[in-house]
């Protein structure tokens, strides 16, 4: 008895032993990896982004700022000529040509009033002279006359009071200049143009305190969204004549103006550029290449130190061929990153990716 529980014992033991080696033998990659895996963890990416008084600051050793190729210039001192900045919207003109070709209508029948009046005038002065020449034709027969020569007469103010009464709905909804446009016969080259949708009108909304722009005078226009994704150059559009209508979304002394219609659609809202030629402002010029853009907003990273990086917006309401006119959070002198503004924007950021393996 006491035999085979050795036995069996022995047995335990040796199977215990088997299966630990085996366990050990199919379970050292997995021990390996895990071990390896906590070193991996404890060792940390340095944090170099911070926050002073709620500006955001980058510190970069001057080492990884010559390997990621980071530039940067020294801002000069310039000045610019204050623009207006403001909107315009591409009128519909359809009721403009229809109240002119009403006109028109009306002037026709007019003249024609007009002619059938004067050929019953001479027939009521032929008639009044027989009249009177020893009653050559009867006074019933000079009534008659006399009543169609008042009857064209009336026709003739009938045609004329209503061929007024449109031109001046024209002056009311668009202003004398354009109400004289419409109502010349023959019509200028000049409305022509519109009529043929070669040129459109534009009604421009400018501040109360703005002086009336002069004849002959010109404002720069861009269509809104495009002109800055595309590069195109503004458009050139020409002073035609106070507006009496009101813009809806804007409030302010409304004005026409006329560009060509290339790129224009009706409807479509447009920014304007009015400079003002009296009084120029004090700044620095920020170069596109230093721009970067983050939540909708500009920015460009200033060098504070040999290794810090303080990020700042930017002000993009004056652009100029060589970039962005500034005239406050950046001065004469301050360095701000050309090349490498992108990476610095990634590294602010990287701090706030969390560990996909911290739960």
């Amino acid at each position: 008895m006491n035999r085979k529980l050795t036995i069996i014992i022995a047995l335990q033991a040796f199977l215990i032993v088997v299966l630990f080696w085996i366990l050990v033998f199919y379970g050292k990659d997995e021990y390996e990896a895990f071990v390896q895996g906590e070193v991996e963890e404890e060792i940390e990416t340095p944090n170099r982004a911070s926050t002073e008084d709620g500006i955001a600051i980058v510190t970069l050793p001057q080492a990884a700022q010559e390997q990621s190729g980071i530039a940067t210039i020294a801002l000069g001192q310039s000045q610019h000529m204050t623009a207006l900045s403001t909107y315009g919207t591409v009128v519909n003109v359809d009721s403009l040509i229809e109240l002119r070709s009403r006109y028109m209508t009306a002037q026709a029948e007019a003249n024609i009033a007009r002619a059938s009046l004067a050929n019953t005038q001479q027939e009521f002065n032929r008639m009044q002279v027989l009249n009177q020449d020893n009653r050559n034709v009867s006074d019933r027969a000079l009534a008659n006359a006399q009543a169609l020569l008042k009857a064209d007469q009336a026709k003739v103010n009938a045609a004329d009071s209503i061929a007024r009464n449109i031109r001046d709905s024209i002056r009311q909804q668009w202003g004398d200049t354009l109400a004289g446009l419409a109502t010349r016969q023959p019509e200028s080259a000049e409305f022509s143009r519109i009529m043929q949708y070669r040129d459109v009108l534009i009604q421009v909304t400018f501040p109360f305190d703005t002086p009336q722009p002069q004849a002959g005078s010109s404002i720069q226009i861009a269509p809104i969204g495009i002109a800055t994704a595309s590069g195109e150059q503004p458009m050139q559009a020409e002073f035609v004549s106070a507006s009496p209508q009101t813009d809806n979304a804007i409030q302010g002394k409304t004005y026409f103006y006329r560009a060509s219609a290339e790129n224009l659609r009706v409807g479509m809202r447009v920014s304007i550029k009015l400079k003002n030629d009296n009084t120029a402002t004090q700044g620095v010029i920020v170069p596109n290449s230093a721009v970067v853009w983050y939540g909708g907003q500009a920015w460009v990273y200033r060098k504070d130190k040999e290794d810090r990086f303080i990020r700042l917006p930017v002000n993009t309401d004056s652009d100029t061929e060589a970039g962005w006119f500034v005239s406050s959070g950046l001065k004469a002198g301050d360095e701000i990153v050309t090349t490498g503004a992108q990476l610095l924007l990634s590294e602010e950021f990287k701090f706030q990716i969390t560990n996909e393996n911290d739960d």
